[in-house]
């Protein structure tokens, strides 16, 4: 492992557990490496709305961000930033395109418009930040998946807005969160039977949704032991 990929590691072990615990399933090292990536990009994508304090200044954080994709697939020097180095990597590593990583960054703009989300939004949302980032991190590791992974990662964005409080669409009660993400995760249960087994660990984690739905903090052991059940059925 490389000093760049060490460091995304603990960064996304940090700032994401759950997604890297999700990691510790993918049994190739650099494989491994190549999703942290992904996953240390999302985090700083995500940190443009969470820092700035202007939509302005969000705008030009993700505006960077699209300058290091064009060095990046250009075959340009690529700007000394931990994230853009590793992300390089994997580009040249996987092939990865740019309109998938590119659409990864442009689904962070909603973040500068007022919450919460109207109903038609949500999953427009979703899948353009869960579900972008886990079809990319699932064709890092298995690039002829075809499997569609939109509900698994809505089910996980739902949680996600249930925990973060007044994100919900008007009329939303959290009995009507949870309805919508069980029916995501029977959908998404249909769509991973045809996902490669290397690909599984990309969308093991929304398996955690379920505890996080019901209000629960589970604990790491619960974590781990929830991620590998789901890793040794192929079910969320």
């Amino acid at each position: 492992m490389s000093d760049v990929d060490g460091d995304m590691d603990a960064l996304v072990r940090r700032v994401d557990p759950d997604r890297w615990l999700a990691s510790r399933f993918i049994a190739d090292a650099e494989a491994r490496a190549d999703v942290i990536a992904l996953y240390a990009l999302n985090y700083e994508l995500s940190r443009a709305a969470e820092v700035a304090s202007q939509p302005l200044i969000g705008e030009m954080r993700l505006a960077w961000w699209r300058e290091a994709l064009d060095e990046i697939h250009e075959g340009r020097p690529v700007r000394r930033h931990p994230a853009a180095l590793a992300l390089d990597a994997v580009v040249r590593r996987r092939g990865l395109e740019r309109a998938g990583l590119e659409a990864l960054v442009d689904g962070r703009l909603r973040e500068f418009e007022p919450w919460p989300l109207g109903e038609d939004e949500v999953f427009d949302y979703l899948d353009a930040t869960a579900g972008c980032l886990m079809t990319l991190a699932a064709r890092t590791l298995a690039p002829d998946s075809q499997a569609d992974l939109r509900p698994a990662a809505r089910a996980w964005g739902l949680a996600g807005l249930l925990r973060r409080g007044g994100r919900l669409p008007p009329g939303w009660d959290a009995g009507e969160l949870r309805a919508r993400l069980s029916k995501a995760l029977d959908e998404a249960n249909a769509e991973l039977q045809g996902l490669p087994v290397a690909a599984f660990p990309a969308a093991a984690y929304a398996t955690l949704a379920r505890p996080y739905a019901a209000g629960g903090t589970p604990t790491e052991l619960s974590k781990r032991l929830r991620l590998t059940w789901a890793v040794v059925r192929g079910r969320i």
